[in-house]
Parts: structure tokens; sequence; C-alpha cells
């Protein structure tokens, strides 16, 4: 089985299925070990973001209950418990059909294929106030027809960082530098991207100072840049830049209120309007919270600057809210509602088009049909538990252009050829169900299937309907 997207031949099909049942196994017989002992106290969960993680509560032996856990404290100083080494490992397999990729415009064609994520890092603490987190990275594509750098990145360092922490009468100082991510909020603008199987990462200086009820952010970074040539090839450079600075503060109790500023740099932009250096002013504001059975997250962006010789203005609003019945099963009826500007007038010098900057992919739908850039979204949803550990989500999207002078744009910000300045303002209308499961506390699985049904516009540009089927299961350690 090829690696790199070629070798198609009549056993493809066969050879890719049992590659994804034998990982599917493997994950499961390996999450067995741990599921008698997921009920011990004090045990950290598993998350996305490793680093997060704090298994200083494993020093008493007494707590090291699952297979393996004297690897997740090993002490540096008998003298200082706050001296450990923790080692930890992440392996996501997930199936992937498209039947219509790009919606099948550009070349497109239908495709299968398996997505492997593998991850192991190790946590070094060396005292209560300095650390170094190191993390590995191996991300294959197995049968993909056209593989990118956010599908596949072999062997690769993914993190590396110094950090220190002190807390002070007044607050709590971090300071972090090296490669490292981040994700604020949704991570509608900034995340992860942790649905493709690339994550982002940044070589950045980052500092955090915690108050009371405030939060003050601020970093310089370069993102990384992928390449696939040989292992550890990944670099960032002067020619991509993004530095935040971001203010937070608790209100209502546990709501958040939050703003920033960025200033986001990158030599060679292309735009349908305007090529050249890409120098944008961005500003951010959002409000999110929970009270009683009522959950929202409202967010909105404007950006201004350049383009080249061009003027950049564009703007994005995004919103989620739900509420929760207490009745059997906890359903959440919930509404999305999302919107980004367009170039609503080619050639006058002003750069409309919204600049989704590091955008989730997926944050609409794990198919990743539509970008974030030109559009109007409304999402109604329900979201049920039927059992312990187990959710179930259906929704129906309406999708809108902001303005039919720009084209329809895919993940991740890509304009479909032959959309801009014609047809109608209606891009099309999509299905969607998930269903989300923990078999215990390391392995997760989740099944998502979604039908996009297009309008004229994308059908006159050669363009069609289409549906997407994702199998995945995601074994922490």
């Amino acid at each position: 089985m090829s690696a790199t997207g070629g070798g198609r031949g009549g056993d493809r099909c066969a050879t890719r299925v049992r590659s994804a049942l034998l990982a599917s196994v493997a994950l499961i017989a390996f999450g067995g070990l741990a599921r008698a002992a997921d009920d011990a106290p004090s045990r950290p969960a598993i998350q996305s973001n490793r680093w997060a993680e704090d298994w200083s509560v494993r020093a008493d032996p007494k707590l090291q209950t699952e297979p393996f856990d004297s690897l997740k404290y090993v002490p540096l100083w008998v003298s200082d418990p706050k001296s450990y080494v923790s080692f930890g490992a992440s392996l996501r397999e997930r199936f992937e059909f498209n039947d219509a990729p790009a919606f099948g415009t550009g070349g497109n064609a239908r495709d299968s294929y398996v997505i492997q994520r593998l991850q192991v890092h190790a946590d070094v603490h060396f005292d209560a106030n300095w650390r170094a987190f190191f993390q590995l990275e191996d991300d294959r594509a197995f049968d993909k027809l056209n593989v990118t750098s956010v599908d596949q990145d072999r062997v690769d360092l993914r993190l590396a960082f110094l950090e220190y922490t002190k807390q002070f009468s007044g607050g709590l100082l971090k300071a972090r530098v090296g490669r490292q991510d981040f994700a604020f909020d949704l991570q509608r603008f900034v995340s992860s991207r942790d649905g493709p199987n690339v994550r982002q990462s940044f070589d950045a200086v980052w500092a955090d100072w915690e108050t009371g009820t405030w939060r003050f952010i601020g970093f310089v970074s370069r993102p990384v840049q992928y390449f696939d040539d040989r292992p550890f090839d990944d670099r960032s450079s002067d020619q991509f830049c993004f530095s935040t600075l971001r203010i937070e503060r608790k209100v209502l109790g546990d709501d958040e209120l939050s703003a920033y500023y960025s200033l986001y740099e990158r030599a060679g932009a292309r735009y349908l309007d305007a090529t050249g250096d890409e120098r944008r002013h961005i500003f951010d504001i959002r409000f999110a919270g929970k009270q009683g059975p009522l959950d929202w997250d409202l967010e909105a962006m404007g950006q201004t600057g350049q383009v080249g010789t061009s003027t950049a203005r564009a703007w994005a609003v995004g919103a989620r809210a739900g509420y929760t019945l207490p009745t059997t099963w906890q359903p959440r009826l919930g509404l999305q509602f999302d919107a980004a500007s367009g170039d609503d007038r080619p050639n006058d010098g002003v750069v409309g088009t919204f600049n989704p900057l590091f955008p989730n992919g997926y944050y609409f739908t794990l198919a990743g049909f539509t970008g974030y850039a030109n559009l109007v979204h409304l999402k109604p949803s329900i979201t049920v538990s039927p059992a312990n550990r187990l959710k179930l989500m259906a929704a129906v999207g309406l999708q809108w252009r902001a303005t039919t002078a720009d084209a329809i744009y895919v993940q991740p910000s890509v304009p479909v050829a032959g959309t801009a300045g014609v047809g109608s303002a209606w891009t099309g209308a999509y299905g969607q169900l998930r269903l989300d499961y923990a078999f215990d506390a390391h392995l997760t699985g989740a099944i998502e299937a979604v039908h996009f049904d297009v309008g004229d516009t994308i059908r006159t540009a050669g363009g069609r309907s289409s549906d997407y089927l994702g199998l995945q299961l995601q074994y922490g350690w």
C-alpha cells in the first residue's frame, strides 16, 4: 500500500479496508487494557493538546493503576516531587470516502482513503517552574488521490518548547518559547487544525498573565510550513508571520468576554482580485457563556490592511446558540449562523474577500466542502445523548454567497473556478449526521455522514452534489 497516494491496483480497496480494520482492532485491544481502571481517582483526561495534561497526580504509586502508568510519572530528582518526566502517545485512524471533493471541480474525482496520525511526546518538568515539552508526529495518507500538505507529513517535530510558570502575589505568569500551537475559542479563525491530518504549529514566543477575572496573552510567531520531502523538513520563515495581543475577562460568573488584535503578514499572497505581500490588521471580539439550559458563542472580526497595491477590507461574524431540554436524552436544540465578506467590486483596488487565517477544518463538517469566505451559513441542529458516552447529532446547513461578484470557496480558502461574477447567491444545502462514542477514557470513535446538494452556480461551473463518509478511531495514552 502506497503512503504517497500512488499505486491503485485491483486490490486497493481490500488493502485499504484491511489496514483500517487492523488498526481499529489494535486500538480496541490496547484500549481494553485500560478500561477496568477508568474510574481511578484524579486521573487526567486525555486532551487533543497533550501538553495541557498534568500527570503530577500520578506521583503516588498507589494511583498508578493502569499498564505503563509508571511511564506517566518518572521522577527526575527524588527530593522534588514536581520534577518528573511524563511520556505519552496518540494514534488516530480515519477512513474517508468523498464522492466529489471540491464538488468535483478542478479535476477532483471520487476518492476513498485512510489517513493516519501518530504522535509521541515527552513532558519534562525540571521543577515547579520550568518544563520542556517535545512531540513528534507522523502523518500518512494511504491511497489518497490528491495528497496535500495537510494530509501527509512523515516523521517531523510537531512541538518543542521551553516553558516558565511562576505564581506571584498579584497573579500567575506563564511564558513559552519554541514550537507550539494556539487555538482560540471555537477555533473559527485560529486553530490547531485538528480536523485534517497535519496539525498547525507556530514557532513563537508566547506570554500569559492571569490575575483575578482577567487574562492577558501576547505572542509573536512564524507559522510552520509543512513539507514531505524528508523527515524533519518542516520550517518557518520571515515570509509568514502572525502576532497577537489578547484580553479575556470572566463576566456574569464563568461567562467569557474576550478581544484581540493580530497582525498577519504573508509574502506572495494570491487572491482573485490582488496578488502580492499581504499585511492585515485583525480586530476580534467574542462573548460566550452558559446560563442554565442556554449556551451561546458570539464572535465578530474585522480586517484592514493591504494585499500588494490593493487595500484589504473584510469582516466576518459567527454565532452558535443552544438550548438543552431537561428531559430524557438531554436534547440540545442548536442554531448556528456564520457570514464572511466577499469582494463585491472586482478591480476597484479593494480586496473584500475575508481571510479565515488558520481555520478549523471541521468547523462546518468534517467533509470540508466550503471555506469561511464570501459566505452566509445557517445551520439548525439537534444533539441527543441516548446512552452514557454516546452522542448523536443531526443538522441541516443552508449556504449562500455574501456577494455573487466573488467566488464560492472550498476549504481552506480556495475559489471554485467559474463561480466568480456569475450565477445566483445560493450555494447549496447539506445534511449532516454524526455519532460520537467514548469506549473508555482512552479510546473514542466517531462516524460522520454528509450529503451536500449543490445549487445551479456550482453545477454550471462543472461541479455536482457530493456525499462524504468518515469513520474514525482515536486512542490516547
